[in-house]
């Protein structure tokens, strides 16, 4: 009889140990990360700050030069196809001027065909050479100018990718300093004590990844993308002073060139 109460006094104890741990436990909160946001030091909420603001360039550049890039991809290679298939480069010109205006393809046509134009107006058998010259010359004055407008702002989102992480992790280094300065304040080295402190400040390191990650990719995606448009702006110049070059050998004067020859 003795032992049954002895067993039953055991487990009414671990029951109600059970229960005051349970209700311990439902009464300790972990913070979210926007409660440590806030609870966070200024010199913390200014480089979060500082790394939102980075974030939110980044997106508007990744966007911007998507939508530009992809036009400019598209009305290039609009404007090959109509090359190719036409008749008289006039008449591609004035195509160009009204239908391609995103395309750097015919922006570099448009600034060979000028100079063409007005080479046509002087004899070609005593300047042949430097008229062939001059069209290159036109042809890649251009398409630099084109390649640098395609680069416009992407540089920033390599800054960004490249410093991002390092401001996020001198945030965190800040934090980290802060709790260890709580720690020598009140003698307590209690992970209790230590781990909010520590969760503020490994938010700036997430934090710098996040700005980081999407800017560096989309940094390698564009370099890519402006590449291939500048390698089809030098391929067609080259195929525009080929055209040039046979048009004049078969001709006592500059020409008015078919974009078939």
């Amino acid at each position: 009889m003795n032992i049954e109460i002895l067993f039953g006094s055991i487990a009414h104890a671990a029951s109600s140990s059970a229960q005051v741990t349970a209700s311990a436990a439902g009464a300790v909160s972990t913070p979210s990360a926007f409660d440590l946001i806030l609870k966070s030091g200024f010199v913390v909420q200014l480089v979060l700050l500082s790394l939102l603001a980075a974030s939110v360039l980044s997106w508007s550049i990744i966007l911007m030069k998507h939508r530009a890039l992809k036009a400019a991809k598209k009305e290039s290679q609009a404007f090959l196809n109509a090359f190719w298939y036409g008749q008289n480069l006039e008449e591609i010109f004035e195509k160009a001027e009204k239908q391609f205006a995103h395309a750097p393809v015919a922006a570099v046509f448009k600034a060979g065909y000028k100079e063409l134009k007005k080479i046509s107006q002087i004899d070609a058998r005593n300047v042949r050479t430097e008229s062939i010259a001059n069209i290159h010359r036109a042809l890649g004055r251009t398409a630099l100018a084109e390649t640098h407008g395609l680069e416009k702002m992407v540089g920033f989102l390599a800054t960004i990718g490249s410093a991002a992480p390092f401001v996020g992790l001198f945030g965190t280094v800040w934090g980290i300093m802060n709790s260890f300065q709580g720690i020598g304040a009140t003698g307590n080295a209690n992970l209790a004590v230590v781990a909010p402190g520590i969760s503020e400040a490994l938010i700036a390191t997430a934090a710098g990844l996040a700005a980081a990650i999407p800017s560096v990719m989309a940094y390698n995606y564009f370099v890519g993308r402006i590449k291939s448009i500048a390698t089809e702006m030098d391929t067609f110049s080259q195929d525009f002073l080929n055209i040039v070059q046979r048009s004049m050998l078969k001709s006592n004067s500059a020409p008015t060139v078919n974009a078939q020859q």
